[in-house]
């Protein structure tokens, strides 16, 4: 196996989640939402853990995830950016360039299971990347400004991505470095800049492939996610 790395941003303030603390840190069955996030690429065996948090958060994490829950996978601890690709540069910015492959993560996906890692790793060794995507169950209408429809694309052709996502170290390193030179004309063309796939779309010269993810997989954002949360956490501890 190649040695990888897993950047698991937890900057986030989560304004739907209609609370002053921070979502990655709400309990969860006992334990901070974000410790399911680390346990699940701990438990798989990955080399390094780079956790991003937000500024102020570097004692708290360090506190609770490494000394209090042992987490020694935990190499670095950084501050994240203004945008979720900024956190995601400050997270490869701490992994030297070398052969390897890394993992990006949103802690609010607290539920990933051990077969979706494995996909994205297969995936990211044999073709450069591998994102973690699950079929869309539903159909998908493009709207106009106004709210009309303007096409409704073939289902089968539709999925919906989560993370982890997951590239060959060098790839998304350079990757993210021509974004850094290029933002502003990014910016100025009106691109909305969501997810590293995207990122790699742009720079890279392969294919970007999707892996097999889990409908259990949800990003938590409102208070009705942790309600589905709790209801997964069940099912699988």
């Amino acid at each position: 196996m190649m040695k990888t790395y897993a950047i698991i941003l937890a900057g986030g303030r989560g304004s739907r989640m209609q609370t002053d603390t921070p979502k990655q840190y709400l309990d969860l069955l006992g334990r901070p939402l974000l410790f399911y996030s680390i346990k699940a690429f701990a438990d798989w065996g990955v080399d390094e853990i780079v956790l991003v948090c937000g500024e102020g958060d570097e004692n708290y994490c360090r506190e609770t995830f490494v000394e209090k829950y042992g987490f020694t996978q935990i190499t670095q601890i950084v501050v994240g950016g203004k945008q979720r690709y900024h956190s995601v540069m400050h997270g490869l910015s701490v992994i030297p360039y070398g052969e390897g492959i890394v993992m990006i993560h949103d802690g609010a996906r607290a539920f990933v299971d051990q077969a979706t890692i494995t996909n994205c790793y297969k995936d990211a060794v044999t073709y450069g990347s591998g994102v973690a995507a699950v079929a869309s169950k539903d159909t998908i209408k493009v709207v106009d400004t106004d709210g009309f429809v303007k096409d409704t694309p073939a289902r089968s052709s539709l999925y919906i991505v989560q993370t982890p996502q997951t590239f060959q170290l060098a790839v998304i390193k350079a990757a993210y470095e021509r974004l850094e030179t290029e933002e502003t004309f990014l910016l100025e063309k009106g691109v909305q800049i969501t997810d590293d796939a995207q990122i790699a779309e742009l720079y890279c010269e392969k294919k970007i492939k999707m892996s097999a993810g889990a409908y259990t997989n949800i990003k938590v954002t409102t208070p009705e996610d942790l309600v589905m949360g709790e209801m997964i956490l069940k099912s699988i501890l």
